[in-house]
């Protein structure tokens, strides 16, 4: 049964550019992984300093597998000073 997951984060305001990178070096790590069905990021039009992901993984034991890969553990390592607050997550069902 797949996963669904929304995962909003926001960079400080002086440090946007070094976040969406390490961000979008999570997609492209992300994305090779054989569970992750879908990985996209997206940015706000309105404040660029927040970014979104939409995410569908395989299964729920899939998905705690990606918390533990070296990509993820870096990007908490290197985003530390630059991102502005936690990263708050919704586990969502999809409806339609």
């Amino acid at each position: 049964m797949s996963i669904y997951l929304t995962a909003i984060s926001r960079a400080k305001a002086q440090h946007v550019d070094q976040f969406k990178a390490l961000l979008l070096n999570l997609v492209v790590e992300s994305r090779k992984e054989v569970a992750c069905i879908q990985y996209d990021l997206h940015q706000s039009a309105e404040d660029p300093a927040l970014f979104i992901f939409h995410e569908e993984w395989a299964s729920k034991e899939s998905l705690e597998l990606h918390n533990q890969t070296p990509h993820i553990l870096n990007f908490i390592k290197e985003s530390a000073d630059i991102i502005d607050g936690n990263v708050t997550i919704h586990t969502t069902e999809k409806v339609a």
